[in-house]
C-alpha cells in the first residue's frame, strides 16, 4: 500500500491549527503535509518495518541516555519544518538547548523545528526517489546529520 497524496489547495487552505486538529481527530491515521500544502496519508507499516523502526529508535534513545545532550522522538512526532512542511521522521533527535528554546505550547503541538538528526527507513510502501526527496528536504531545512 502506497501513501496517498491529496491536493486540497483548491478547496481549503488548511491552517496549522486545523491540521493539528485533523491529526488529533484521526489518531489511527498518519498524516504529513508538504510545503505546498498537499496532505499525505501514510499507510500503516507492517510488522517487519515496525520492528526495524522500534529497534532504531531504541538504539538512538540508548545513545542519547549515555550523553544526555538531546531529546529523541519516534515516528509519532510531527515537526513543522521551516519551509512549512509537516513531517514525521521514523526516528529523530534534537539538541537539548534547541528543544528547551521552544515554548510549552510549541512542544505540545507539532514543534516548529527541524530535528538535528533524522532517520527515514525505506519501507515497502516507500519509493527510493520519494525518500531521497524527503531527506533532501530535511537537509534544506537544517538537519545536520
Amino acid at each position: 500500500m502506497n501513501a496517498l497524496t491529496v491536493n486540497l489547495d483548491s478547496v481549503i487552505k488548511m491552517t496549522d491549527d486545523q491540521f493539528f486538529k485533523l491529526c488529533q481527530a484521526n489518531r489511527d491515521l498518519r498524516f504529513e503535509r508538504t510545503a505546498n500544502g498537499e496532505l499525505i496519508i501514510m499507510p500503516p507499516t507492517g510488522g517487519e518495518t515496525g520492528n526495524r523502526n522500534a529497534g532504531i529508535t531504541a538504539q538512538l534513545w540508548i545513545w542519547n541516555e549515555q550523553n544526555q545532550e538531546g531529546i529523541v522522538f519516534d515516528s509519532s512526532t510531527c515537526f513543522k519544518l521551516p519551509n512549512g512542511a509537516d513531517r514525521s521522521p521514523d526516528a529523530s533527535w534534537i539538541k537539548l538547548e534547541r528543544w528547551d528554546a521552544l515554548t510549552d505550547e510549541e512542544k505540545q503541538k507539532f514543534p516548529p523545528i527541524c530535528p538535528d538528526f533524522v532517520i527515514e527507513l525505506l519501507s515497502p510502501s516507500d519509493s527510493l526517489k520519494t525518500t531521497q526527496e524527503k531527506m533532501q528536504e530535511y537537509i534544506d531545512n537544517g538537519v545536520g546529520l
